[in-house]
């Protein structure tokens, strides 16, 4: 018989690591598509612009950051809600999904707080490409980048974009984590479905939807905060009513990349999750 395995508490984090490599350029086009004010360039033409003028490397500009945010953020919030879900059903049993999305609001939060240093880093190399020479910052790698803003800008700009990001990252993990964790509970209950990939793929995908579309207009507020100038916008009040001059779906903008990008962000993060759980995890109690 093969026993239960339940996930250790940083295997999230490094689940998203290696999820984040395979997905950063996508990530990359998403941020430049949410930052334009007035282009109107697809995914596929600003892909094509970026390798043009900058060469292919250019798309994993930013990667050291994209790894900095995962190994702060995701290791928080997928270590939060793991231990919290086992400490609740320490032999895996089933846990109500009121339950699972307080569970995942609290992890969320944290998560979105400790990884906000490593998302402004992210977000300021990814756009910086897109900037003329003079205007770049030139961070050579994330900790050069955390740094230079703690020295420059103080340690109230690290965190600038913290109340948007918490905010994003509550959803995030709600639309993930207890999306994913109910969706495989019914395909394993009601679709007759078995343990497998097939089961984590179909999962996956569902949440990465969730997730998205909870998390858009945020997380298109939290980007212009986080690559404006100093001084630029008062309050997220004033990031909003910036933003709605363009309509309602100003606050959607980039939300085709987003979900191109988080869709297999989603799917990776989980089927690797799955992977070091079943060939590395913890042994479930008896029941």
């Amino acid at each position: 018989m093969s026993e239960k395995r339940l996930a250790r508490w940083y295997f999230g984090g490094l689940a998203s690591a290696g999820a984040a490599c395979c997905t950063h350029p996508l990530d990359l086009l998403k941020v430049h598509l949410q930052t334009q004010q007035e282009g109107k360039l697809s995914m596929a033409r600003m892909a094509v612009t970026i390798v043009r003028k900058q060469g292919l490397f250019a798309l994993y500009n930013g990667l050291s950051a994209s790894l900095l945010r995962q190994l702060t953020y995701s290791t928080t919030r997928f270590g939060i809600y793991e231990v919290t879900k086992q400490a609740v059903a320490p032999s895996g049993e089933a846990i109500p999904f009121y339950q699972r999305i307080g569970m995942a609001a609290v992890a969320g939060a944290a998560g979105g707080f400790v990884g906000t240093p490593g998302d402004l880093v992210n977000v300021r190399m990814q756009n910086d490409i897109k900037l003329s020479p003079e205007l770049r910052r030139n961070y050579r790698h994330a900790l050069d980048g955390v740094v230079r803003v703690l020295r420059e800008e103080g340690l109230r700009r690290l965190f600038s974009g913290a109340s948007t990001a918490t905010g994003r990252a509550v959803l995030m993990t709600i639309g993930q984590l207890s999306f994913y964790d109910q969706f495989k509970m019914l395909l394993l209950t009601y679709a007759g479905m078995s343990d497998n990939l097939t089961t984590h793929f179909l999962a996956s995908l569902s949440a990465g939807a969730v997730a998205t579309t909870l998390t858009q207009p945020l997380d298109v507020m939290k980007t212009r905060a986080m690559n404006a100038k100093p001084g630029e916008f008062k309050s997220l009040w004033h990031i909003a009513t910036y933003t709605a001059k363009l309509g309602p779906l100003g606050f959607f903008k980039g939300y085709v990349p987003a979900f191109i990008r988080l869709g297999p962000q989603t799917i990776l993060t989980f089927v690797f999750l799955e992977q070091l759980r079943k060939n590395f995890g913890v042994v479930a109690l008896p029941q």
